[in-house]
């Protein structure tokens, strides 16, 4: 097949210290497209070398980086800002080719130019400190100064948008950084680290790798000169980030993990709005987003029509070539993932749910591409494995309740709680369910992927730790300093002796 941008004009390199090379052990893993099955590129390694030599190019940046002005390092971000929002059209394309990721969802570009644009100027509040006169005899302040040397992990199914909503903050906040792509999607991440380069970051100050979580990211999580990490990704890989940071260092850990993020119909809502979102909920990126509405709960009195105009409008996502602008839905990323909902499509058989639509596998017009039919189950029991586990697909499980406290408990009784949404005209009761959800965040009348650029992002339980977002990432990469200035009074005569002031 021939691909929309020649396969020798994709930079397949690794970005440390303000240069390109390839791994220092030659090392190599190649893409391929998920709808065609054809290879597009090697891209390098990153070996342990390779991680080591960009965290010391980060740490030895530091320094002079942190030192600039919030404009100084603004102009950087601004820079690629604009490079990046110029090469929309090409990191789509990327996305396609080597994901799956249909033209006609591709926002991500966008996106993330827009994140660099707001941190080029947030840092000059984000990063002020307060001063304090309460106690007699001193001035008090507090230093907001840069954590360190930062990694970044992002994730295969979004991984130009995380990229800024990341990368942004840390910059920012005048630490450096070193980025692990995922190894199912690294193509656009090595293009923007041309953007970086082209837009003239000093050395050092944004390292860009390509890799597996072994070496390279176990490397990250666990070295004693990286001081905070940033992982988006599964709960099992989150946790062993974890461990690696506490038995190294202790660095700081963010993390925005699974999901298995409930919907609930009241009676009284606009059943067709409702269905319609959830649609594009679950339809988002094939079923492959963490805020995916993978469970529906409708209320009984609805049900019937919630379900038809459900499926009637599931059944009109269009499947073919992700690179077709009319595509709304693309192959999975790659066959481990095809292979882990078709396990999960085996479970759903032998379960004791509804098959309501789809629930096997197909192909593209080409015979080929990792496609899974848009699956809906209803009347699913609560301790089935789809019902309880991440899916990760175009897979959903609609099932009927009676009353707001059974929805609620039906809700909560997961490991996850990273997103919610709630459908009702009554606002009582929205804000009452909205609050006794265990999620990091809720919608009201609306649904995934809607979110606020000036709230904060992040989930509960098993879902992750930290948040982000305007107004809040920057406080995950700045360290807060207390300062004392012991004050003479007009006679000339200090404060003595110890002040301990609550």
């Amino acid at each position: 097949m021939s691909f929309p941008i020649s396969t020798d004009k994709i930079e397949t390199r690794l970005y440390i210290n303000g240069s390109f090379s390839k791994a220092s052990d030659n090392s190599k893993f190649p893409i391929h497209s998920p709808y065609t099955h054809d290879k597009i590129v090697d891209v390098s390694e990153a070996s342990v070398d390779d991680t080591d030599r960009a965290v010391a190019a980060a740490k030895a940046a530091l320094p002079s980086w942190s030192a600039l002005s919030p404009d100084a390092r603004g102009a950087y971000l601004k820079k690629l800002a604009g490079l990046i929002r110029d090469s929309n059209d090409e990191l789509a394309q990327l996305e396609a080719m080597s994901s799956g990721r249909p033209l006609s969802m591709y926002f991500d570009a966008q996106y993330t130019a827009s994140q660099f644009d707001h941190w080029a100027v947030a840092s000059w509040e984000g990063s002020q400190g307060r001063s304090s006169l309460n106690t007699p005899g001193f001035v008090s302040m507090t230093f907001r100064q840069p954590i360190g040397p930062v990694a970044i992990v992002t994730p295969w199914n979004f991984p130009v948008a995380f990229f800024g909503q990341k990368a942004g903050p840390a910059l920012a906040a005048g630490c450096t950084v070193v980025l692990k792509s995922s190894e199912k999607a690294p193509l656009t991440s090595a293009k923007i680290a041309s953007l970086v380069h082209e837009a003239g970051f000093p050395a050092g100050v944004f390292n860009i790798l390509s890799g597996h979580g072994s070496p390279c990211g176990s490397t990250l999580a666990s070295h004693p000169d990286i001081r905070a990490i940033n992982f988006t990704g599964s709960t099992a890989t989150g946790r062993k980030i974890q461990i690696a940071a506490a038995t190294s260092n202790l660095k700081r850990v963010i993390l925005e993990l699974g999901g298995k993020s409930p919907a609930i119909v009241f009676e009284d809502a606009d059943i067709d709005k409702a269905a319609g979102e959830t649609v594009g909920g679950i339809a988002l990126v094939m079923g492959q987003a963490c805020v995916s509405n993978s469970r529906i709960y409708v209320h009984e009195s609805v049900f019937e029509k919630f379900m038809h105009v459900f499926l009637t409008i599931y059944k009109g996502v269009k499947k073919g070539d992700p690179l077709l602008p009319e595509t709304s839905q693309g192959p999975q990323v790659d066959r481990l993932q095809y292979e882990r909902v078709k396990g999960y499509l085996d479970a759903a058989r032998v379960g004791q749910g509804k098959l309501e639509m789809g629930g096997h596998v197909t192909e593209g017009e080409n015979g080929k591409g990792y496609f899974i039919e848009p699956t809906v189950y209803s009347g699913v029991p609560e301790d089935e494995v789809t019902q309880k586990e991440e899916v990760f697909g175009p897979f959903v499980n609609i099932n009927k309740f009676k009353t707001e406290e059974e929805v609620l408990t039906k809700a909560n009784d997961s490991e996850y709680g990273l997103y919610a949404s709630v459908y009702t005209n009554d606002l009582s009761r929205a804000l009452r369910v909205a609050k006794a959800l265990e999620s990091g965040q809720v919608a009201i009348n609306c649904t995934s992927p809607t979110s606020m650029a000036d709230m904060p992002f992040g989930g509960y339980k098993q879902s992750g730790q930290g948040r982000e977002g305007y107004g809040y990432s920057i406080d995950e990469y700045l360290e807060t300093k207390s300062v004392f200035i012991a004050v003479k009074d007009a006679s000339g005569t200090a404060v003595s002796g110890s002040v301990l002031a609550r």
